[in-house]
Protein backbone atom coordinates (compact mmCIF):
# COMPACT_ATOMS: atom_id res chain seq x y z
CA UNK A 1 0.00 0.00 0.00
CA UNK A 2 2.81 2.09 1.07
CA UNK A 3 3.87 1.35 -2.71
CA UNK A 4 0.62 2.44 -4.22
CA UNK A 5 0.93 5.51 -2.85
CA UNK A 6 3.86 6.53 -3.67
CA UNK A 7 3.80 5.93 -7.55
CA UNK A 8 0.13 7.64 -7.37
CA UNK A 9 2.30 10.47 -5.77
CA UNK A 10 4.98 10.64 -8.27
CA UNK A 11 3.03 9.90 -11.41
CA UNK A 12 1.70 13.03 -13.19
CA UNK A 13 -2.30 12.94 -13.21
CA UNK A 14 -1.93 14.24 -16.99
CA UNK A 15 0.44 14.42 -19.96
CA UNK A 16 2.14 17.94 -19.62
CA UNK A 17 1.32 20.67 -21.80
CA UNK A 18 2.79 21.02 -25.31
CA UNK A 19 4.88 23.56 -25.52
CA UNK A 20 3.22 26.86 -27.51
CA UNK A 21 4.12 27.27 -31.14
CA UNK A 22 5.52 29.71 -32.97
CA UNK A 23 2.81 32.54 -33.30
CA UNK A 24 0.95 32.60 -36.65
CA UNK A 25 2.53 35.22 -39.31
CA UNK A 26 0.18 38.50 -39.47
CA UNK A 27 0.98 41.00 -42.12
CA UNK A 28 3.50 43.44 -40.75
CA UNK A 29 1.83 47.39 -40.24
CA UNK A 30 2.60 49.81 -42.09
CA UNK A 31 2.91 53.14 -40.74
CA UNK A 32 -0.05 55.19 -42.60
CA UNK A 33 2.60 58.21 -43.82
CA UNK A 34 4.88 55.27 -45.63
CA UNK A 35 1.99 53.06 -46.71
CA UNK A 36 2.87 51.54 -48.98
CA UNK A 37 5.99 52.35 -51.23
CA UNK A 38 8.35 53.39 -48.08
CA UNK A 39 7.58 49.84 -46.57
CA UNK A 40 8.06 47.72 -50.19
CA UNK A 41 11.42 49.66 -50.32
CA UNK A 42 12.15 49.31 -46.58
CA UNK A 43 11.58 45.56 -47.27
CA UNK A 44 13.45 45.26 -50.64
CA UNK A 45 16.27 47.15 -49.94
CA UNK A 46 16.53 48.96 -45.87
CA UNK A 47 14.95 51.98 -47.68
CA UNK A 48 17.70 52.74 -49.56
CA UNK A 49 15.83 54.81 -52.96
CA UNK A 50 19.69 54.92 -54.50
CA UNK A 51 21.23 51.79 -53.67
CA UNK A 52 23.34 49.42 -56.28
CA UNK A 53 24.54 46.87 -54.51
CA UNK A 54 25.76 44.91 -57.96
CA UNK A 55 22.77 42.14 -57.40
CA UNK A 56 21.21 43.19 -60.80
CA UNK A 57 18.65 44.83 -59.32
CA UNK A 58 18.41 48.76 -58.63
CA UNK A 59 16.68 51.61 -56.12
CA UNK A 60 14.60 51.67 -53.26
CA UNK A 61 12.16 48.85 -54.91
CA UNK A 62 15.12 46.69 -56.54
CA UNK A 63 13.94 47.36 -60.04
CA UNK A 64 15.52 44.70 -62.53
CA UNK A 65 17.34 47.17 -64.93
CA UNK A 66 15.08 45.66 -68.12
CA UNK A 67 12.23 46.20 -66.33
CA UNK A 68 12.92 49.93 -65.17
CA UNK A 69 13.19 50.22 -69.08
CA UNK A 70 9.83 48.58 -70.05
CA UNK A 71 8.01 50.86 -67.82
CA UNK A 72 9.34 54.12 -68.98
CA UNK A 73 12.15 54.75 -66.23
CA UNK A 74 14.71 55.80 -69.00
CA UNK A 75 12.47 59.32 -69.13
CA UNK A 76 13.36 59.50 -65.50
CA UNK A 77 16.90 58.38 -65.44
CA UNK A 78 19.37 55.56 -66.93
CA UNK A 79 18.76 52.97 -64.10
CA UNK A 80 16.72 52.80 -61.29
CA UNK A 81 19.41 54.08 -58.39
CA UNK A 82 19.72 56.97 -60.27
CA UNK A 83 16.36 58.42 -59.95
CA UNK A 84 14.47 59.90 -57.30
CA UNK A 85 11.86 58.19 -55.04
CA UNK A 86 9.30 59.89 -56.77
CA UNK A 87 10.46 58.87 -59.83
CA UNK A 88 11.24 55.29 -59.06
CA UNK A 89 7.14 55.14 -57.91
CA UNK A 90 5.83 56.62 -60.49
CA UNK A 91 7.51 53.69 -62.57
CA UNK A 92 6.26 50.88 -59.48
CA UNK A 93 2.88 52.21 -60.19
CA UNK A 94 3.35 51.22 -63.91
CA UNK A 95 4.06 47.75 -62.72
CA UNK A 96 1.64 47.40 -60.31
CA UNK A 97 -1.17 48.52 -62.83
CA UNK A 98 0.43 45.93 -65.21
CA UNK A 99 1.67 42.61 -62.40
CA UNK A 100 0.33 43.48 -59.61
CA UNK A 101 1.80 43.50 -55.94
CA UNK A 102 3.27 39.55 -56.92
CA UNK A 103 6.11 41.54 -59.05
CA UNK A 104 7.81 42.23 -55.21
CA UNK A 105 6.65 39.09 -54.01
CA UNK A 106 8.22 38.37 -50.71
CA UNK A 107 7.42 42.58 -49.76
CA UNK A 108 4.22 42.26 -50.82
CA UNK A 109 3.44 39.06 -48.83
CA UNK A 110 5.03 40.26 -45.59
CA UNK A 111 2.53 43.44 -45.78
CA UNK A 112 -0.37 41.40 -46.96
CA UNK A 113 -0.38 43.24 -50.33
CA UNK A 114 -2.54 41.25 -52.98
CA UNK A 115 -3.31 41.64 -56.42
CA UNK A 116 -3.45 44.45 -59.41
CA UNK A 117 -4.37 48.16 -58.39
CA UNK A 118 -4.25 51.26 -60.59
CA UNK A 119 -3.49 54.55 -58.66
CA UNK A 120 -5.64 57.22 -59.08
CA UNK A 121 -4.58 60.08 -61.06
CA UNK A 122 -6.21 63.61 -60.46
CA UNK A 123 -9.48 63.78 -62.87
CA UNK A 124 -9.75 60.46 -63.33
CA UNK A 125 -13.39 58.58 -63.40
CA UNK A 126 -14.47 54.93 -63.00
CA UNK A 127 -15.63 55.02 -66.28
CA UNK A 128 -13.00 56.46 -67.98
CA UNK A 129 -10.19 53.61 -66.29
CA UNK A 130 -12.83 50.87 -67.10
CA UNK A 131 -12.70 51.32 -70.37
CA UNK A 132 -8.62 51.88 -69.70
CA UNK A 133 -8.66 49.17 -68.61
CA UNK A 134 -11.53 47.12 -70.66
CA UNK A 135 -13.50 46.05 -67.44
CA UNK A 136 -16.31 43.42 -67.91
CA UNK A 137 -19.54 45.64 -66.25
CA UNK A 138 -17.80 48.81 -66.74
CA UNK A 139 -17.60 51.05 -63.92
CA UNK A 140 -20.06 49.44 -61.95
CA UNK A 141 -17.71 46.62 -61.11
CA UNK A 142 -15.03 48.92 -60.54
CA UNK A 143 -17.29 50.51 -58.09
CA UNK A 144 -18.19 47.12 -56.53
CA UNK A 145 -14.95 46.09 -55.86
CA UNK A 146 -13.67 49.34 -54.33
CA UNK A 147 -16.64 49.89 -52.20
CA UNK A 148 -15.33 49.52 -49.32
CA UNK A 149 -12.71 52.76 -50.27
CA UNK A 150 -15.61 54.96 -52.37
CA UNK A 151 -18.50 54.22 -50.13
CA UNK A 152 -21.39 55.01 -52.33
CA UNK A 153 -20.23 57.79 -54.33
CA UNK A 154 -18.42 56.00 -57.35
CA UNK A 155 -17.28 59.67 -58.10
CA UNK A 156 -15.01 60.10 -55.10
CA UNK A 157 -11.96 59.38 -56.48
CA UNK A 158 -9.19 61.18 -54.89
CA UNK A 159 -5.83 61.01 -56.33
CA UNK A 160 -3.15 58.49 -54.74
CA UNK A 161 -6.18 56.22 -54.23
CA UNK A 162 -4.90 52.32 -55.06
CA UNK A 163 -8.40 51.21 -56.52
CA UNK A 164 -8.25 47.06 -56.58
CA UNK A 165 -8.33 46.13 -60.57
CA UNK A 166 -10.51 42.77 -61.27
CA UNK A 167 -8.97 40.00 -62.59
CA UNK A 168 -8.41 39.79 -66.40
CA UNK A 169 -8.76 43.27 -66.67
CA UNK A 170 -5.85 44.54 -69.26
CA UNK A 171 -4.93 48.00 -70.42
CA UNK A 172 -5.74 49.18 -74.02
CA UNK A 173 -2.14 48.71 -75.81
CA UNK A 174 -1.03 46.94 -72.44
CA UNK A 175 2.32 45.35 -74.80
CA UNK A 176 3.38 48.66 -75.28
CA UNK A 177 2.49 50.18 -72.50
CA UNK A 178 3.70 47.94 -69.90
CA UNK A 179 6.36 45.89 -71.32
CA UNK A 180 7.46 42.68 -70.26
CA UNK A 181 6.83 40.61 -67.30
CA UNK A 182 8.77 41.52 -64.23
CA UNK A 183 10.98 38.44 -63.56
CA UNK A 184 12.66 37.05 -66.66
CA UNK A 185 12.22 33.14 -67.35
Amino acid sequence: LALLALLTSCTPSRPPEAAPGPPARAPRVCPPGQWPWECVAECESSGRWHVNTGNGFYGGLQFKHSTWIAFGGRAHAARADLATKRQQILVAEKVLASQGWGAWPVCSARYGLKGRMHVVKSGETLAALARKYRVAGGWRTLHGLNRSLLGDDPGRLIAGTFLRLPAGAVPKGADELFGPPLEEA
